[in-house]
């Protein structure tokens, strides 16, 4: 579906990919998007450029750029050397722009797919991350990042409220600003039989400045896997909670891929918590092809009328659901093929596509 190139200039490295997946995507089904006249918006792709010495003392540049359908993201980190046993640190400095379809967007066709809600979000940041030296099975990031997020229409103009007239921001201006304080800490194990991960993060806004955000934002996911004779079973459970200030598109958006199969992205909810669980067991079919059986859930745990704006009640969203499905995994060189075809509460049927664990 897609062109992967690989250039050497000088002692930097510069990786394209070209990828037209989406196009089979919109046309088998996933959430709806805004369609372009211009054949390039059906185009995803990404550019990686990796200098490894950049002023001759083993300094490291990493730029890197990823265009989706509707989203973009542009990456630049800068790393210079430390010793092992000290904390690796990267100045780094991104900008983003991603449609918030999880909490604006409306739930159609019996919640099976989610509309376009006119919101998108720009947002610059620039930080510094320390990577902490691996102990045993467990690893650690920390970061502090001034955070400057700005909501836009569909066409790119500022807004301040979204089509219902309620504010998208928490100052309930055209803009948010914050220094976010993250602390993330992982866990693996694995043997031949099973694994088990962990992940932890906890992100706390800084006072600043008076009209800054102060919150407290924390979620973890805990997954385990076993092998079952010829079977793989595996199980995962995530979950989260956000205290203090709070803009809509900070809440925790509930449906999906990745979330609750069966579902438009959001659709269960969009709460200042959350729950969701999955349990999918694959099966080998034959040399490259499995099979695969899954149970998702979620809830909000009641807290969407907590969300400033309301945006879950709005929008007739249940709070929770549960999918079920069947689905297909083909294994190739370029990646795993991912198909799934779920049904959700309300007996609405979905089919799912995706590439996964794509090879640079």
């Amino acid at each position: 579906m897609g062109a992967q190139k690989s250039i050497h200039a000088g002692k930097a490295k510069i990786d394209v990919n070209v990828d037209f997946t989406h196009k089979l995507c919109a046309a088998l089904m996933l959430p709806s998007f805004r369609y372009s006249s211009d054949p390039l918006s059906l185009v995803i792709g990404s550019l990686c450029i990796k200098h490894p010495n950049l002023f001759g003392g083993s300094e490291k540049l990493d730029l890197s750029w990823n265009k989706g359908l509707n989203d973009s993201n542009v990456l630049i980190a800068y790393r210079r050397p430390r010793p092992e046993w000290l904390s690796q640190q990267s100045f780094v400095v991104q900008h983003s722009v991603t449609p918030e379809i999880g909490v604006h967007g409306s739930p159609i066709d019996n919640f099976s797919r989610s509309g376009s809600g006119g919101v998108n979000l720009c947002r610059y940041s620039v930080g510094i991350d320390l990577n902490e030296p691996a102990s045993s099975h467990w690893n650690s990031t920390t970061s502090i990042k001034l955070e400057h997020i700005r909501p836009v229409d569909d066409v790119g103009r500022p807004i301040s409220r979204d089509l219902e007239g309620f504010p998208v921001t928490c100052s309930g201006n055209y803009h948010d600003s914050m220094v976010v304080l993250k602390q993330e800490s992982r866990y693996a194990k694995a043997n031949e039989r099973s694994f088990s991960q962990l992940s932890i993060q906890i992100e706390q806004g800084i006072p600043v400045l008076s009209k800054w955000l102060i919150f407290n934002r924390f979620k973890f996911v805990a997954t385990r896997g076993v092998k079952l004779g010829p079977a793989f079973l595996l199980m995962s459970v995530t979950g989260g909670s956000c205290v203090g200030d709070m803009a809509p598109y900070q809440a925790f958006a509930i449906g999906g891929l990745g979330s609750v199969r069966g579902y438009g992205e959001g659709a269960v909810g969009s709460g200042r918590s959350c729950l969701v669980m999955n349990s999918e067991l694959t099966f080998p079919l034959n040399k490259g092809l499995e099979g695969a059986v899954f149970l998702d859930s979620g809830t909000d745990l009641c807290s969407g009328h907590h969300v400033p704006g309301n945006p879950a009640l709005r929008q007739g969203k249940p709070g929770s659901g549960i999918g079920l499905g069947y689905g297909l995994r083909v294994n190739s060189p370029v990646g795993q093929f991912q198909i799934d075809y779920a049904i959700n509460a309300f007996q609405q049927k979905t089919v799912y596509f995706g590439i996964s664990n794509v090879v640079s």
